[in-house]
């Protein structure tokens, strides 16, 4: 099996100030080609530390890729340090840092042209990678039958190279992933359910990445042992696995509202529009979600959505009958097909014995009626925001596919 090791090199990474995500998301694309990374490091801008921390891997893996200090500051040293690890001297090339200086005009051309003698700097003999999205040379050379790939850090620019030149150079390991988004089971039930899947499928790897109401499968392994064990998981979960096409629950809502030409609108109060968010962040959603109302406050729930104020007054803001009423004004006031509703206790203050912080209740209004929900879930505001929103959301779309459950009225 192929190996990789890959280094994210600032300082900024080590003092919190940014996140590390292109070395992970790196090995992820690694991982579904049947690469094995071997290390993940990050490192601090300093050429001593890059060198050592790199060259105790070369000859022992396949593939190296280093992630960041390109750049045109003092403190960018990750071409000194794998030029010092290469014993090779750093030469200007011009030729190639042209193409980049063409994208440029005005004062902004002034600024990168001045930063050539910098970001133009390659070690010799290494082949030069033309950075498409920004201002920094890429290169790739190869020491000790490992083959290094030195790449910017900014986000955009790292993974517009790696899959240009990185991905597609590297052979294939025999390997190959595939992921199936599982919604509504609790972690710890859903692996007792698959306990025949490892006892039939002892030569794919199964690892399981929890979120919020959605847990990710992911299947490992030869061709055709990964399609046999994915096909019988989807004969398991049929119900529960997100259609092909959708990474996120917010996709499979608008996929299947798209697929039945129906419409979507949101009410929303403790989750104050991230319901609405996690929709409008997807191209596209506009073909099926009309809007959403924020109605935080209970007069605003009156005012703008008609919640009666009896039902506040007898029941409060969060209770089903709330729910119920929000979901139906909001489906009156947009005049979608189908219309969710949250209101509840995200914390940390407001929670009573009755109703404790974390308890929040849904409505549904569609064609075939209300379907309502009351839950309780745990953790910090945060925390319990989350699971709102994704617990919503797949109520949202199996009421779309058609469902009717027990809640229905």
């Amino acid at each position: 099996m192929k190996e990789a090791a890959l280094f994210a090199i600032g300082d900024e990474l080590l003092a919190g100030i940014g996140r590390e995500g292109n070395c992970s998301w790196l090995a992820g694309k690694l991982s579904d080609i049947g690469w094995q990374v071997a290390t993940i490091q990050v490192l601090p801008d300093e050429i001593d530390f890059i060198v050592s921390s790199v060259g105790a891997w070369l000859g022992k893996v396949d593939l190296i890729v280093l992630s960041g200090g390109l750049g045109p500051t003092h403190d960018d040293v990750t071409r000194e340090a794998v030029s010092r690890l290469l014993g090779r001297p750093l030469v200007l090339r011009e030729d190639l840092y042209a193409s980049i200086l063409a994208r440029y005009a005005g004062p902004i051309k002034e600024a990168v042209e001045r930063s050539k003698h910098k970001q133009a700097l390659i070690p010799e003999g290494a082949e030069g990678i033309y950075n498409p999205l920004g201002s920094a040379l890429a290169f790739k050379v190869n020491l000790m039958d490992t083959e290094i790939f030195v790449l910017p850090g900014v986000p955009r620019e790292f993974k517009a190279i790696a899959e240009e030149r990185v991905l597609p150079a590297l052979d294939k390991g025999g390997k190959v992933r595939e992921v199936i988004r599982v919604v509504g089971w609790p972690e710890s039930v859903l692996k007792d359910k698959l306990k025949g899947l490892l006892e039939e499928f002892k030569e794919v790897k199964l690892s399981i990445l929890p979120s919020p109401n959605l847990i990710k499968l992911s299947l490992w392994g030869t061709p055709g042992d990964v399609y046999n064990a994915a096909n019988y998981v989807r004969d398991l979960l049929s119900e529960d696995i997100l259609p092909q096409g959708a990474s996120s629950l917010a996709e499979a809502v608008l996929l299947e509202a798209e697929k039945k030409q129906a419409s979507v609108a949101l009410a929303e109060s403790c989750t104050g529009g991230l319901l609405g968010a996690s929709l409008t962040q997807i191209p596209g959603a506009s073909k099926v979600f009309l809007g959403g109302v924020v109605c935080y406050s209970n007069e605003s729930k009156i005012r703008i959505l008609k919640v009666p104020e009896e039902v506040i007054r007898d029941h409060g803001a969060v209770s089903p009958e709330c729910a119920e009423a929000m979901a139906l004004g909001a489906k009156e006031l947009l005049g979608s097909d189908f219309a969710l509703s949250v209101t509840g206790i995200a914390g940390p203050d407001g929670g009573t014995e009755e109703k404790p912080v974390g308890t929040v209740c849904f409505a549904i209004s569609s064609p075939k009626g209300l379907e309502v929900f009351q839950r309780q879930f745990f953790g910090d505001r945060s925390n319990i925001r989350d699971w709102a929103v994704a617990f919503g959301l797949e109520k949202l779309w199996r009421a779309i596919k058609g469902g009717c459950e027990g809640g229905a009225r």
